[in-house]
């Protein structure tokens, strides 16, 4: 009872302080001043210039104070007041401390912390400077904390402890590749710098002695703790990232982040395998070993095998001196519990000073019961540890089972859309190759039908050179005529004055010479009828032309005869001066002399005409009957060459068949692609035996095309089969069964066509679709076989975009020669409204030309720059081979900006002609403009944000667009300018008249409507149709995760490069 009366006396004391202590702070300013003083103490006690490790109870009560008060204002006020600069121990520990506000403490602590980044970069650098001691710790400290921050600005949904769901990481992407690729490379940055702080520290320590159960080595690893929370995140979410990423672009392109992420595994390996040895870390954390090998990336499936790493940290041994807190508690309870702790300090604990001992009095004594109580207290603490671990490990067994569920899901959602996009493929390729083969038959016709003309024409400007030429000769020997004539009729105007009684037989000589003069140009005429007659028929015979060219001789040498008469009848005029009687008699004989060589001429002239018709006539028989009879005979050897070629067709075919079932041809094997190559030979012969069988059927004659294509059609037919049993050989055993059943039917299906072609009687009626369809079936098959690490093109990808960008400028520049040719032929041969509205036309689209031509070469700048930038030691063909996709998307680019060009320039020709709409050229237009955007959208992707090039290459850009909105307004002002508006006169029609025509134009309104819907879903059809086929084309994705540009867009000039938008993405 003394005992329990002195106690109570000194308690009596200490009693009224505390309570009136308590009693006189409960003001807000009074509270506040508490709370900073609480706070000062705890920052001092937790960073100071002892080379010991920080004690948790101070850290966490500056974690507790930065969510008291949703901020770190009061931390930087005390931590500014600290001399971190002058002491590298104290520096360290504030990193620490730092280091875990930010991973712990309240979410505006990054806020408030932006703005001494720079102050910290500068503390970092002037520590660097020492190479001894804390300097460089501190160095590398800082660095990681300023990485942590940047990180954590640009990611704000990343909380400071990294802990985050899959969703949550998903969300944190966007599902958006270009974020996900930009957030590895953050990461990877992010854990480079924990590596490097990580060795640091392992090199700076004696790792000969036990530094970990020292106070100085403890302090170098105490921040370590943090460091392994990290990296444990970031290496989860990077894997994670990295399977993602493989899944929607090509292994080439994620080349250097597999090496990278390489690098880093093996570094974090060691280093965790280095830190779960020392003694240190035994007590306070469980640290995670990380697999033998690295995740392999290129196999979709690896990723169900990540096992993210767990770091358990126990609840009561993250530090010796830790205290048990498990919420956060208001400064109230904190102040009330320093009372209570100086209550204690001043009486004693309760536990180890009893006043009312009533034990004593039972026959207890002190000693048993302190055992006592210390054997529960450690059987109480290693249950509780028990329960820990059991917690911790349900918990991390519950985590992994919700991982390996969601990597199932993810597996299994990938499989189906692999399965999907395989199908798709196949059908666009399948599509693509009918195209190419019509593609490839029309340029083949085009090609022949030009040869034609061009060596008809030929021929027709020779033969025209020979008429021409004989023509000439006809006129000048009609002029030498003509100019005889009148020197004889001069000479006889002068004998006229001469001899005036010679009048009559001057008269009678001038009628002779007139008859001869028109019977010459009579000869002159019918020859220039003979020569237009050749020219209007220039498939005549060349022995036809020789015999006319000999009929023009004996006429040209009748009228040299003719011109000898004519000499000596002026001899003879000259003696009429003389002998009047002489010459009288004389011009009788010779008159009677003239008439009988006329007769003699016509005479010739009509047999040789009819001697003519006969010879033409005879040869035109002999021509008839020889030509029947070589073409029978012909015949007769074609029908017996494509039968012997049929036969020998068909015999290697069932020889291969044969061949496919010998014992010895099981050691034969082959591959998919040879396979494919056989395949697709085969398909296009089987095209080309099509046509030409159509062409046979339709001119028996032409089997000079048939034979080859049976020939190589037998061959390439023979061959995909063996080279599919072969195949059969080494795949699995489904594909193996189908693909030889296949291969078995089509062999049948081609003997079976053959032997079509080899009776007269089927001939017409055969056909080579089902052996087509054969082979379309196994080239799918192939396609299923074929490893698909062998898609990637191997062509020369460099050069191709350079002839594609030269072939894109020498479109424009032709479009643009070609807009000056038809703006002057407006200005020639129109006038008025047609011209103004011509030429405004055609001026708003060479402006538009000119803004394409300054785009393409600043697309060739950007695009120069960025080889220059991005290959490195490599050449520039193999940048462009390491990035195909991106080079594909370019040379497409490139493609369509020429193919639009030429489209827009042929629209505006017809408009100009008047055969075109003004709609046409519209959307020729807009189209052009829509693929100069997808050049620049691929120019741009890898280029930097900051370059010049970009800038101008985003000018260019801006007006190509004011360009486009140029020539579509000038278009519809054009329209609008031309079009002809009827006036509508009702003032002669009656009330039943207007009734019927106002019924009939509501009828042609809703038709109209009708066919406006119908239009405008068949334009959405097509424009999601376009994007589909461009995107399995590409490569893209579409599961919804995320979609890159289309190849197809829908312009807006009037937004700039924000009026493009994707048809089918963004309706």
């Amino acid at each position: 009872m003394d005992r329990v009366s002195s106690t109570m006396k000194q308690v009596s004391n200490p009693l009224p302080k505390v309570l009136s202590r308590r009693a006189g702070g409960g003001g807000p300013e009074a509270e506040r001043e508490s709370f900073e003083r609480a706070q000062t103490v705890s920052i001092n006690k937790a960073i100071n210039a002892q080379e010991v490790a920080v004690k948790e109870k101070h850290a966490r009560t500056c974690i507790l104070g930065t969510h008291h008060e949703k901020g770190a204002q009061t931390f930087w006020s005390v931590v500014n007041r600290l001399p971190l600069s002058g002491n590298a121990v104290l520096c360290w520990k504030f990193c620490h401390v730092f280091h875990k506000l930010l991973q712990d403490g309240h979410s505006n602590v990054l806020k408030d912390s932006m703005r001494y980044k720079n102050e910290l970069s500068d503390m970092s650098r002037m520590w660097g400077h020492l190479s001894e001691g804390y300097g460089q710790l501190c160095s590398i400290y800082l660095k990681l904390l300023r990485t942590k921050m940047e990180f954590h600005t640009k990611n704000p949904r990343f909380p400071g402890n990294l802990q985050m769901s899959d969703r949550q990481l998903d969300e944190a992407g966007e599902n958006d590749v270009n974020n996900f690729f930009q957030l590895t490379v953050e990461m990877f940055d992010y854990l480079e710098c924990e590596l490097n702080l990580f060795q640091t520290v392992f090199s700076s320590l004696d790792m000969s002695r036990s530094v970990s159960v020292t106070a100085a080595g403890q302090c170098r690893l105490a921040p370590l703790i943090q460091v392994i929370l990290d990296c444990s995140h970031l290496y989860d979410y990077t894997v994670k990232l990295l399977f993602k990423l493989h899944s929607c672009l090509p292994a080439d392109t994620l080349q250097g982040h597999r090496d990278r992420f390489l690098e880093q595994f093996q570094k974090l390996k060691d280093l965790f395998y280095r830190s779960s040895n020392l003694q240190y870390f035994k007590q306070l954390i469980q640290i995670p070993q990380l697999p033998e090998n690295p995740p392999n990336f290129l196999r979709a499936s690896a990723l169900s095998e990540h096992i993210s790493p767990v770091v358990v940290i126990p609840a009561e041994a993250s530090s010796p001196d830790s205290e048990p807190i498990t919420d956060l508690v208001e400064m109230d309870a904190a102040s009330q519990s320093l009372f209570d702790n100086k209550f204690d300090d001043i009486f004693g604990s309760s536990v180890s000073c009893d006043p009312f001992n009533f034990n004593s009095q039972n026959g207890m004594s002190k000693d048993d019961k302190d055992r006592l109580i210390e054997q529960l207290y450690r059987e109480i603490t290693g249950l509780k540890e028990e329960l820990e671990n059991f917690k911790a490990e349900s918990t991390r067994g519950a985590v992994q089972l919700r991982g390996r569920a969601s990597e199932l899901e993810a597996e299994l959602a990938e499989q189906q859309h692999l399965k999907q996009q395989a199908q798709d493929e196949s059908e666009f390729l399948r599509t693509e190759l009918e195209e190419l083969k019509k593609q490839r038959e029309d340029t083949e016709k085009a090609q022949r039908s030009l040869t034609e003309v061009e060596r008809r024409a030929q021929a027709n400007e020779q033969r025209y050179s020979k008429l021409k030429e004989k023509y000439s000769e006809l006129v000048q020997n009609h002029a030498d005529l003509l100019r005889k004539n009148a020197e004889v009729t001069k000479q006889i105007t002068v004998a006229r004055q001469a001899q005036g009684d010679a009048e009559q037989e001057k008269k009678e000589l001038e009628d002779s010479f007139q008859r001869v003069s028109e019977q010459a140009q009579r000869k002159s005429q019918e020859q220039a009828e003979v020569l237009e007659t050749l020219k209007r028929e220039l498939a005549a015979s060349r022995q036809e032309l020789q015999v006319l060219q000999g009929t023009l001789e004996s006429s040209t040498q009748a009228g040299a005869e003719q011109n000898n008469r004519i000499a000596s009848l002026e001899q003879e005029r000259d003696r009429l001066s003389q002998a009047a009687e002489q010459h009288r008699d004389e011009m009788a004989a010779l008159q009677a002399e003239l008439q009988q060589l006329q007769e003699t001429l016509s005479h010739k002239q009509e047999s040789s005409r009819i001697e003519l018709e006969m010879l033409q006539t005879q040869l035109r028989d002999k021509q008839e009957n020889a030509e029947q009879v070589l073409q029978q005979r012909l015949a007769e050897e074609q029908l017996s060459l494509l039968q012997g070629t049929i036969h020998e067709a068909k015999r290697m075919v069932q020889d291969a068949l044969a061949h496919m079932e010998d014992p010895a041809h099981v050691s034969c094997t082959g591959s998919a692609d040879c396979l494919l190559a056989q395949t697709l030979a085969a398909s296009e012969c089987s095209e080309r035996l099509q046509d030409a069988h159509s062409k046979y059927l339709a001119d028996g004659a032409a089997v000079g095309s048939l034979l080859p294509c049976l020939a190589l059609f037998a061959h390439l037919v023979s061959n995909t089969l063996l080279q599919g049993s072969a195949t059969s050989h080494v795949a699995p055993v489904e594909p193996a069964d189908r693909l030889l059943e296949l291969c078995k039917q089509c062999g049948s299906e081609a003997v079976s066509y053959l032997s079509a072609l080899q009776d007269p009687g089927t001939v017409a009626s055969a056909d080579c679709s089902l052996v087509t369809a054969c082979l379309g079936q196994i080239s799918a098959i192939g396609e299923e076989l074929r490893p698909r690490g062998l898609d990637v093109q191997q062509e020369e990808l460099g050069d191709l975009v350079d002839k594609e960008m030269a072939a894109t400028a020498a479109a424009i520049e032709t479009a643009s020669a070609r807009i000056e040719e038809m703006l002057s032929k407006a200005r020639a041969g129109d006038t008025g409204v047609k011209l103004e509205v011509n030429e405004r036309i055609l001026g708003s689209c060479t402006g538009l030309m000119q803004a394409i031509h300054v785009l393409v070469l600043a697309s060739k700048d950007l695009q120069r720059e960025i080889v220059e930038s991005g290959r490195g030691a490599a050449s520039p063909k193999e940048f462009y081979a390491k990035n195909s996709r991106w080079t594909e998307g370019l040379i497409s680019a490139s493609k369509a900006v020429g193919w639009g060009a030429t489209v827009m320039v042929d629209a505006a020709d017809l408009v100009v002609q008047g055969k075109g709409t003004f709609e046409e050229l519209m959307v020729c237009s807009r189209e052009i403009a829509a693929s100069t955007a997808q050049l620049v959208a691929a120019s741009k992707v890898k280029a930097d944000k900051d370059s010049a090039n970009l800038c101008k290459l985003q000018q260019a850009s801006r007006g190509v667009n004011q360009a486009t909105a140029s020539v579509v307004a000038s278009t519809k002002a054009g329209k609008s300018q031309v079009e002809e508006k009827d006036s509508m006169d009702f003032s002669s029609m009656t009330l039943t008249q207007i009734k019927r025509q106002e019924m009939d134009s509501q009828v042609r309104v809703l038709e109209l409507e009708n066919q406006l819907q119908k239009e405008r879903q068949k334009l959405g059809e097509l424009r999601k149709k376009h994007y589909e086929l461009a995107g399995v084309a590409e490569g893209w994705e579409e599961d919804g995760e995320w979609c890159q540009p289309c190849s197809s867009w829908a312009a807006d000039p009037g937004k700039g490069e924000a009026g493009w938008r994707s048809p089918a993405c963004h309706p």
